[in-house]
């Protein structure tokens, strides 16, 4: 079986893990951005060959019972296994969007809470693919029932542990980026 094919097996399953339990599976979250639409080019602006910085993007609201929010950014095409670029959790559950450039610090305003990327980085990292075909990034935002007990700087694995069984809905935008 080749690693592209483990690696959408592994993360079904990670996201019927995470269905909290009870439920035949997640609810749909419409996520969005508008500098890119899904499948479509991520601005340069947004990648390490230009500002690197946050799009913007937004979702639609979770269902009633939902608490908080959390978002994943990753990239499953990269050469070393999937490579993350964002973790965000601890969303207000009355926050469905984010602005561009969202600071990288530990605790927004809001009371948002930002993990460490793979870069070694609070926050963002954009795309910063090696040369060759283009990479797929996945937006991933969660809806919740909870507001998670990790602290600042969580990692995406414990992100993932901790949403686990809490999960109402689930929602994904796809930006393509390639040097």
């Amino acid at each position: 079986m080749d690693r592209k094919l483990l690696e959408a097996a592994a993360a079904f399953l990670v996201l019927v893990m995470l269905v909290r339990p009870g439920t035949a599976q997640a609810a749909k979250l419409d996520v969005r951005s508008p500098v890119f639409a899904n499948g479509d080019r991520i601005p340069a602006k947004y990648t390490c060959d230009g500002e690197d910085v946050s799009p913007p993007m937004d979702w639609s609201k979770g269902p009633t019972a939902t608490e908080s929010y959390a978002v994943i950014m990753d990239d499953p095409d990269a050469p070393g296994g999937t490579f993350t670029h964002w973790v965000a959790y601890n969303i207000p559950y009355n926050v469905a969007r984010f602005e561009e450039y969202v600071t990288a610090l530990e605790r927004l305003d809001d009371g948002t809470l930002q993990g460490k990327n793979h870069f070694g980085r609070i926050g963002y990292g954009g795309p910063c693919p090696p040369p060759g075909k283009p990479h797929h990034y996945r937006f991933n935002v969660y809806a919740l029932d909870t507001m998670l007990g990790l602290g600042p700087g969580a990692t995406k694995e414990d992100l993932l542990k901790a949403m686990s069984g809490h999960v109402l809905a689930q929602g994904e935008l796809i930006g393509i980026y390639g040097r």
